[in-house]
């Protein structure tokens, strides 16, 4: 069987270059040899490379994470050029990258987030409008960025400002929510027109952790990982459900991870990813090999899933 050429395309420029730079190791190392001849492309330098040599190339596996990447930037690029990629398209890797659209698209289609606001940058010297309509503890996070970087949980009003000027460092746009309470989890999306929701993965940071920030979600141990997750069926079931739905909601195809807590028995969706971190300890491996699928296979089934996509199958 003639091997496929494939683009491996990591680094890039957003803040989750070197996530981006790890993750695309354990990938060249785990996909077959006898399958498929690896091309490695960064982004950042590599762009006109990529265009000369499309027409030999058959399909793109994008590990790229935050702006420029996981955005729809690459993929109108790669959509151009005619080369099929894993995952979502234009249209849902942009929906889901901007978390405010997504948790509008999240409510519009009955699943549960919490109260959110939009802040304005004249909010960092006078916050009072946040604070009358939302309950402390809040947390501020960029719209459009990855891996929580520049991210804050505030427990007291005075906190507040500082915790926006951060986050409009790292973004034009800012949100304000309720901080939930309880458990995190994230469950997996597999499939094209048939979807696979995975078993759930419980999340655990830390005591140092406040949350699951860049340090505990990237550092050596400074996590646990449960899978499956320690939840009651029903609580499973709607989870997966619910990762389905924001599959759905936000246009997306191939896979995604969809972040949640869960609060007694109750659930709120956080945020859906379109292109989770991929080594073999990341989350969506991990539900994956608890699935039934080795790390090889995963990365087989999504190059599979792409070219499905590019046939119209």
């Amino acid at each position: 069987m003639k091997k496929l050429r494939l683009a491996l395309l990591a680094g890039g420029t957003s803040g989750e270059r070197e996530v981006s730079l790890k993750g695309a190791a354990e990938v060249e190392k785990a996909l077959d040899p006898a399958k498929y001849k690896v091309v490695r492309y960064d982004p950042a330098t590599d762009l006109a490379r990529l265009a000369a040599e499309a027409n030999e190339l058959d399909v793109a596996f994008i590990l790229l994470h935050g702006l420029h990447g996981e955005d729809g930037t690459i993929q109108g690029f790669l959509d151009l050029l005619g080369v099929p990629y894993q995952g979502a398209g234009v249209l849902g890797s942009a929906l889901a990258m901007d978390k405010n659209l997504a948790k509008a698209l999240y409510r519009l289609h009955g699943l549960p987030v919490a109260p959110w606001e939009m802040a304005r940058p004249a909010d960092i010297t006078d916050p009072k409008r946040l604070l009358a309509t939302l309950r402390l503890p809040l947390v501020v996070k960029p719209v459009r960025q990855g891996s929580s970087l520049g991210m804050s949980i505030v427990h007291q009003a005075g906190d507040l400002p500082p915790a926006l000027e951060l986050a409009f460092t790292h973004d034009t746009e800012v949100m304000v929510e309720e901080f939930v309470s309880g458990t995190e989890i994230t469950v997996g999306v597999l499939g094209n027109d048939e979807l696979e929701a995975l078993p759930l993965v419980e999340i655990i940071p830390d005591s140092r952790f406040e949350f699951f920030d860049y340090e505990a979600k990237y550092q050596p141990g400074a996590t646990t990982e449960i899978c499956p997750a320690r939840v009651s069926d029903r609580v499973r079931d709607q989870a997966q459900k619910y990762s389905i739905l924001a599959h759905r909601a936000l246009k997306l195809r191939g896979y995604s991870r969809t972040d949640m807590i869960v609060a007694g028995e109750e659930i709120f969706l956080l945020e859906t990813n379109t292109i989770p971190g991929m080594t073999p300890t990341s989350l969506f491996p991990q539900a994956a090999a608890e699935y039934g699928l080795s790390f090889s296979a995963l990365l087989d089934r999504l190059i599979e899933l792409a070219l499905e996509r590019q046939t119209g199958g």
